[in-house]
């Protein structure tokens, strides 16, 4: 009859790198925000974008978000390829699938909390 024990020491070897594995995949999911001329804070299910001007842009949550106009404290979003436009202070707005809530915005920087539903 066979044994089928494993070889001492390698279940802990195993559960270290499976550990290590699942670590490195959730800092990649957290910060797998990124893009051109926006800064990215991101959780499991949302993302606060700074987008630092018109045409700015960011990857977060496996979509594309993008600034395509300002006037005032009302901005144009474009996100997943669906376009809204936010109002400051205006409650979550559905766009491409997702919640989009304008926090401020000037001709320089807009904050949008972008959230999974």
């Amino acid at each position: 009859m066979t044994s089928r024990h494993p070889v001492p020491g390698t279940c802990g070897a195993r559960r270290a790198a499976s550990l290590a594995a699942a670590a490195v995949l959730a800092a990649g999911l957290l910060a797998g925000c990124g893009g051109n001329n926006s800064d990215t804070r991101c959780d499991l299910n949302s993302c606060t974008v700074t987008f630092n001007g018109v045409d700015a842009s960011a990857s977060i949550l496996g979509v594309e978000a993008k600034v395509l106009g300002v006037q005032g404290e009302q901005v144009t979003l474009q996100v997943a390829g669906q376009q809204a436009t936010l109002n400051v202070g205006q409650q979550a707005v559905d766009v491409g699938g997702f919640q989009a809530t304008l926090q401020s915005a000037d001709a320089d920087r807009v904050v949008v909390r972008i959230a999974r539903p």
